[in-house]
């Protein structure tokens, strides 16, 4: 199990470029995650890129993500890896989140998604983004409305951290990778006269 075959095999079933933005920026952040608490940070980088490597040919519960998962062990992916990835659907009861790369999952993908969101309508994008500034666009009910508050809510608690420490822990994360995520970084420096 390696980052580039988990990314071939996600490039198999996936076309859709900003879904391959929003597994890769979960990638960055459970990777990072995995720093901060000393674990597998391969292991945790997979399963954020995988976890929705199905979706665009299954978007329908309870298919997305039990067809995915079939593939994984098709492919040898470890049971943790697997696990994680159905856990993070809260409509399969028979995979609670238990183990912390479960938590981690299921607190970083909402999160993730209102993130680049949030930055692709900011003037300064996620350069100079806080987690104020997206706890702020929470609030607005139509902005990115098909991201769940509720799951960004309980993924925090779930996963034990503070709502905003969390946020703020996710930007920090994505911030390096912004090219590769296509977000707008605005400006670092004064314009030239």
């Amino acid at each position: 199990m390696n980052r580039r075959d988990a990314f071939q095999l996600l490039n198999e079933f996936v076309t859709d470029p900003g879904l391959v933005r929003h597994m890769q920026a979960v990638e960055i952040a459970m990777r990072a995650y995995a720093r901060k608490h000393s674990a597998d940070e391969e292991l945790w980088g997979i399963v954020g890129l995988l976890h929705d490597f199905d979706y665009e040919r299954w978007p329908n519960p309870p298919d997305h993500p039990l067809k995915g998962s079939e593939i994984l062990r098709r492919h040898g992916y470890p049971e943790e890896v697997i696990y994680a990835i159905l856990s993070h659907a809260d409509y399969l009861t028979d995979y609670p989140r238990v183990h912390l790369v479960d938590k981690a999952l299921y607190a970083c993908d909402e999160l993730a998604g209102f993130i680049t969101a949030t930055a692709l309508v900011r003037p300064g994008g996620i350069t100079d983004m806080t987690a104020s500034s997206v706890k702020k666009k929470m609030k607005s009910k139509g902005f990115a409305r098909t991201v769940n508050r509720e799951d960004i809510l309980r993924g925090a608690a779930e996963f034990g951290v503070d709502l905003t420490e969390h946020i703020q822990f996710v930007i920090d994360a994505m911030k390096p990778h912004a090219a590769e995520l296509c977000l707008p970084q605005g400006q670092t420096s004064e314009p030239e006269a």
